[in-house]
């Protein structure tokens, strides 16, 4: 029987009265990690931080751990579709975040899902796919480049992946810019490129937002003495979810690098290969709980004080 010490709620009580309430939905297509060094896990724990609400659609599965990728396996391109489409149908998508995705197949379907919903911003990021058998990475490769990168608003990726990716005959003794693989993206109808991972003197790396015409916004980082596991998709993700709550191109490109490099900083080894980025180190306590006064420590009571929580200005504020 109902417990009759439960309040009657009214449905609209449990409705958000208004939009302006509600957080901005981030659609993610990824494959899920059960390590949570990438994939979906990432990305939902990087759109959460950044103050949005992630739909995340399963494309595949990773077999990997925290060191490498042993494996994967792809959906079938119609279970992709049919998640996309019941969540677009239902909530109002103000940015998409696409990972790795497995097969040229669900590439196609994505790209036909952007292209009916042109309106909203597209952002892509190309991971490192050496791990792949040779074959599928070229199949996946020309995909992605045919059919996605048209309906790109934003492609995110390290500097040589890119490279080696979209000038592979590049005839020049210097390496390419951020500028030339822009243009290169450019002509593949991707009119904004964040390239990140571009080695400088001095252990240091740049991140530069490009167009072919101008170099928008850059910044660079000191190189951490570590290997990490999932930092682009925490960075493509946590930049989507500011793209969706309003922030400007430069603004949420500047945020989003420099919460991947607090993630990175906080980031710790939860098994026995690299590191994984702490995408809620903003979420931690100060306070050691042993450490505690007897009075922190109590529980309940007007005067017990709250828990240490400071949420990021980025997923509070929108401009």
């Amino acid at each position: 029987m109902p417990n009759p010490n439960l309040p009657h709620l009214e449905s609209r009580q449990l409705q958000i009265e208004e939009d302006a309430a509600s957080p901005a939905c981030v659609m993610t297509f990824n494959a899920n990690d059960a390590s949570g060094a990438g994939g979906l896990t990432a990305d939902i724990a990087a759109i959460a931080s950044a103050g949005a609400h992630a739909l995340a659609v399963v494309t595949g599965a990773y077999v990997r751990d925290t060191a490498e990728i042993l494996d994967h396996f792809a959906f079938d391109e119609e279970a992709v579709t049919d998640q996309a489409r019941a969540a677009l149908e239902d909530m109002p998508v103000a940015a998409i975040k696409v990972g790795f995705v497995g097969s040229p197949e669900n590439i196609s379907t994505i790209a036909q899902i952007a292209s009916d919903y042109s309106d909203i911003p597209l952002i892509a990021y190309m991971p490192n796919l050496s791990w792949w058998d040779e074959s599928e990475i070229d199949s996946y490769l020309d995909a992605f480049r045919e059919l996605l990168l048209p309906q790109t608003t934003l492609l995110v990726g390290n500097h040589s992946s890119l490279w080696r990716w979209l000038l592979p005959d590049w005839p020049g003794e210097r390496n390419p810019s951020a500028r030339d693989i822009a243009k290169a993206a450019a002509d593949l109808g991707v009119p904004y490129t964040l390239v990140t991972g571009i080695p400088l003197p001095d252990q240091f790396i740049d991140n530069v937002l490009a167009t072919p015409q101008a170099v928008l916004y850059s910044e660079k980082f000191e190189r951490f003495e570590a290997v990490f596991s999932g930092a682009g998709d925490t960075l493509c993700a946590a930049l989507a979810a500011l793209l969706a709550n309003g922030h400007d191109l430069q603004a949420a490109t500047a945020e989003a690098l420099t919460y991947l490099d607090h993630s990175l900083d906080a980031g710790f080894h939860p098994g026995m290969g690299n590191i994984v980025p702490d995408r809620m180190f903003w979420a931690q306590t100060d306070v050691d709980a042993d450490d505690a006064e007897p009075d922190e420590q109590a529980e309940g009571g007007d005067d017990a004080s709250p828990p240490l929580f400071d949420l990021p200005s980025n997923g509070t504020t929108k401009h």
